[in-house]
């Protein structure tokens, strides 16, 4: 039996949440304060790119399973089901910032008409779910309500995929008459067979911070091994692949680069650890994993410096600005620390990226964006490539050195095979090749 549910915040999570659960056969209404954003939606148009996700919001909209409201009061009062994917940004000592889901919750105990299960999607430290239930029972004493921690896993650029043949779903739980609604509410992925984890509230929190954390030690491991090949003259590519052959390790994630970015792995390391603290719990190992990242991410300006010698007076182009492929997604990017490094330094940039090029003007409006990679190339004195995005892989080296003032290239993703930059007459540097 279908639900009518309320996911309260249209942002990544809460809008992949919306039309996910609406194309499963729930009745959706997506909340949001920010009016543009909501009449966008209704529209039909998403304010985030991400493949896939335009589709799924006209069909259900079409449907008329999906709508959108400002009016948040109104949508907990019509709903079964109430899902939290509003943002838990970190403060300035790495913990998450609790105050969006507070005022949720608020809203929830005064539109609580009658049973409701309230489902945490945001990320949230261990303790919040138990935390939700006293604020509700503060709120509103002797309301009908239980409380459910149904953490994402959503990889940016993959997220409708995921979102519908994910590899396990997990949900903390404390009541049976809860489970029962969340069943009904996943019916959907239980057809197709995907793997249930019924957990505790604790036990599914901390199942987040746990994934996050250790891919994200798998990142900084091939990047600290690349570092060594390149200084004894090893290939980290030959490394790393073998390394994938034994079952035990497997090989994702073990591509080395500029350092991870994006709006999970850097929030989530430092909650961990932040929560660690909290507790008289050694975490040690993902402190260390969160300063190598930074200076893996600082490691590129130093590499490009060495390459080409002094910015001072140079035109870089740079060539990717989001965090990963397949997203306009800016957080955290490993591209703010090289366009930051360079511009200290002298140089001008001439910067190209097929999403996120509006997003990180809001940031560096001082740079130049341009409409395409061989216009950022023109009269450049190096080339940086910093996201892996389809189209670089296949660049037309033998345009770009006519384009270019110089012959220097940064490859900090091993984007570009290095021989064959070598015969168009480049200096290549790439990350773990000796």
């Amino acid at each position: 039996m279908s639900k009518k549910i309320c996911v309260v915040g249209t942002g990544y999570v809460g809008l992949i949440a919306s039309v996910g659960l609406s194309d499963f056969g729930n009745e959706i209404i997506g909340v949001d304060i920010d009016e543009k954003k909501v009449k966008m939606l209704n529209e039909g148009i998403s304010p985030i790119y991400e493949p896939g996700v335009e589709r799924y919001l006209k069909r259900n909209l079409e449907s008329g399973r999906l709508t959108f409201s400002t009016d948040i009061g109104k949508s907990i009062q019509n709903a079964d089901v109430i899902f939290i994917a509003v943002g838990t940004p970190p403060k300035d000592n790495g913990e998450a910032d609790l105050s969006f889901v507070e005022s949720v919750v608020k809203s929830i105990a005064e539109n609580l008409n009658d049973y409701k299960v309230i489902v945490t999607k945001s990320t949230v430290p261990v303790g919040t779910n138990r935390w939700i239930k006293e604020k509700m029972n503060e709120f509103a004493p002797g309301k009908d309500f239980d409380v459910v921690s149904n953490p994402e896993f959503l990889r940016e650029g993959k997220a409708t995929q995921d979102f519908f043949h994910p590899d396990r779903t997990v949900i903390g739980y404390e009541s049976e008459r809860a489970k029962d609604v969340m069943f009904e509410v996943y019916r959907a992925l239980n057809l197709i067979s995907v793997p249930f984890v019924w957990c505790s509230l604790e036990t599914a929190e901390l199942i987040k911070y746990a994934s996050n954390a250790f891919l994200a030690t798998k990142i900084t491991f091939i990047n600290q091994m690349a570092n060594l090949a390149e200084t004894v003259g090893a290939d980290i590519h030959t490394i790393a692949k073998t390394m994938g052959m034994d079952g035990r390790i497997s090989p994702k994630f073990l591509h080395p680069g500029p350092g991870y970015g994006g709006s999970c792995f850097p929030k989530d390391t430092m909650a961990v650890v932040q929560t660690g603290d909290k507790y008289g719990i050694d975490m040690s190992l993902i402190r260390s994993v969160i300063e190598a990242n930074d200076m893996q991410k600082a490691r590129m300006v130093t590499k490009l410096e060495k390459l080409i010698g002094s910015f001072q007076g140079k035109t870089i182009a740079v060539l990717g600005l989001a965090f990963k492929a397949e997203t306009d997604d800016i957080r955290d990017t490993p591209a703010f620390n090289l366009v930051e490094g360079i511009l200290s330094k002298g140089a001008k940039i001439q910067a190209h990226d097929p999403q996120a090029m509006d997003n990180f003007a809001e940031v560096y409006p001082q740079i130049e964006y341009c409409k395409s990679e061989f216009d950022a190339l023109k009269d450049s004195d190096a080339l940086v490539l910093v996201t892996e995005w389809n189209e670089y892989r296949n660049l037309n080296l033998r345009k770009a050195k006519e384009l270019m003032k110089g012959n220097f290239i940064l490859d900090t993703r091993n984007l570009l095979d290095p021989e064959l930059a070598k015969e168009r007459g480049f200096i290549l540097e790439g990350v773990g090749k000796g």
